[in-house]
């Protein structure tokens, strides 16, 4: 089944573009309908351009408040037919607004392994941290800061010669796989969302296919 996805970013869309290469490659089912942005420089906005998707400028400072932006914004995403929301480097924490017209339906693509390392900078964070391993996660948004109920994640090793850069790249590169193989996973029904029992997290059952990915090896990252 095609889904028809809206791409939500602020900065240069590379997340995006490994969405748009998943899909011109067959090995993602999806339409990308509308690319949305808060940030009229974004690079994001261009590539979609290029690609002759939809893309829209909602400039967050012209709205009282944050559920008035978002109500914006759920009007453009249900105006272009948009099944499922993708928050791909949009640097704006979203509401119930928004989060009520998608209900499990809006995902996130973290530099993590979350729960470790939550908000901004999170690379940096395990780096300075000294882990041995991080990563990213790819989980459903809910009104937290990553607390979404977590749907994959991919493992990155931090080699003995890596700085914060060279592991904040690396860490990128399997978001672009991670991201486009959840969706993947979505457009062939493979992923519910299970409510949790009194006091529990919601948590995310896979249906055939293994919620953790080893990218590379532990020496080194392909």
């Amino acid at each position: 089944m095609t889904i028809r996805i809206g791409v939500l970013l602020s900065g240069s869309g590379t997340n995006f573009q490994a969405i748009l290469d998943a899909i011109a490659a067959g090995r993602l089912d999806a339409k990308v309908s509308v690319v949305l942005s808060n940030v009229s420089s974004a690079g994001g906005l261009e590539r979609a351009r290029k690609a002759g998707i939809p893309a829209i400028v909602l400039d967050h400072r012209r709205y009282g408040s944050r559920r008035d932006f978002d109500a914006a914004v759920v009007e453009v995403l249900v105006g272009h037919g948009v099944e499922y929301v993708v928050l791909a480097g949009f640097m704006r924490v979203v509401t119930s607004v928004l989060l009520d017209a998608f209900p499990m339906r809006v995902l996130n693509i973290h530099p993590a392994l979350l729960p470790a390392f939550p908000g901004l900078n999170a690379q940096s964070q395990a780096f300075a941290y000294g882990v041995k391993v991080s990563g990213c996660t790819v989980h459903f948004v809910d009104q937290g800061t990553d607390t979404g109920p977590i749907i994959a994640q991919a493992v990155v090793p931090v080699l003995r010669t890596d700085d914060d850069e060279s592991l904040r790249h690396r860490i990128l590169r399997a978001e672009h796989h991670l991201l486009p193989t959840v969706l993947q996973w979505l457009a062939e029904g493979r992923v519910t969302a299970m409510p949790g029992g009194k006091g529990d997290r919601p948590r995310v059952v896979l249906d055939g296919v293994d919620g953790a990915f080893i990218h590379g090896s532990m020496n080194e990252i392909e």
